[in-house]
């Protein structure tokens, strides 16, 4: 009888610790305040940026906004420095991060992440049309272009087999004018500048399959904000599931890049 009163009150301790867990106030402060605000750099197109006129715009900006809609309250954005985006979010100054951030395990011990909802990284891009060139091993022996100083340029230096020549570029719109005149092979780029700079010329280029390398992006939370995590993360994959989250990616890209199935 002993054992069994023992087994009960352990149960009763464990699932009230659960949830304690599960509702942290976290929810409850954003649903009553019928806000919340994100932090974000808003000079990271396609992400979030400004048009001409000042409106805020980007992949981001349009599935938290769905997001603030579903929930029934009201996404402010606050612009804030990069370098110093996770200090603002553990100082109160807004309650997540969205901004294509990208989850790393340095990160991870400072905020707590949402699953990734877009897989970035390096791809390559090649001129529509190239039946040569149909994988990452077929550019080796190739010319392919970077932009100077990116990441991209460590990617294609990890090409197997080796490019011939990885000809650095001061942007990436240059490096593509080369990749449609025929002097370059390849251009390996951030997936997600790439999908939307092939959005705006359609018809004139096409991604390699896969990555050359993964940088999945998440949206970044307080580690103590469980609660509003979960209820944030229940929206995306209600959004991913309908087909929403599709169709903001095709407004942007071109295409969907939300699908985990196709990373």
């Amino acid at each position: 009888m002993k054992r069994v009163l023992l087994v009960l009150m352990v149960a009763m301790m464990l699932a009230f610790a659960t949830s304690a867990m599960a509702d942290d106030g976290s929810w409850n402060k954003i649903e009553k305040a019928g806000q919340l605000r994100i932090g974000l750099d808003d000079a990271f197109p396609p992400m979030g940026f400004r048009k001409d006129d000042g409106t805020l715009v980007g992949f981001d900006v349009d599935a938290a906004e769905e997001v603030g809609k579903r929930l029934g309250i009201k996404i402010v954005w606050v612009p804030t420095a990069w370098d110093g985006v996770i200090h603002s979010l553990n100082s109160d100054k807004f309650d997540c991060i969205w901004n294509g951030m990208t989850i790393t395990p340095e990160r991870q011990k400072e905020v707590l992440f949402s699953k990734p909802y877009i897989m970035d990284g390096q791809i390559a891009v090649v001129a529509m049309g190239n039946k040569e060139i149909k994988s990452h091993k077929d550019l080796g022996g190739k010319v392919v272009g970077v932009q100077k100083g990116s990441p991209a340029l460590e990617a294609a230096k990890e090409l197997k087999p080796a490019a011939k020549e990885v000809r650095e570029y001061d942007t990436n719109p240059k490096a593509f004018l080369d990749l449609e005149s025929g002097r370059l092979s390849a251009v390996v780029i951030d997936n997600i500048s790439g999908r939307y700079f092939m959005s705006a010329r359609p018809g004139k280029y096409l991604a390699l399959p896969g990555y050359i390398t993964t940088e999945p992006f998440g949206v970044a939370f307080r580690q103590n904000d469980k609660s509003l995590l979960a209820k944030v993360q229940k929206t995306i994959d209600e959004m991913i599931a309908d087909g929403t989250m599709g169709k903001i990616s095709r407004k942007w890209f071109g295409e969907d890049v939300t699908n985990p199935a196709k990373w």
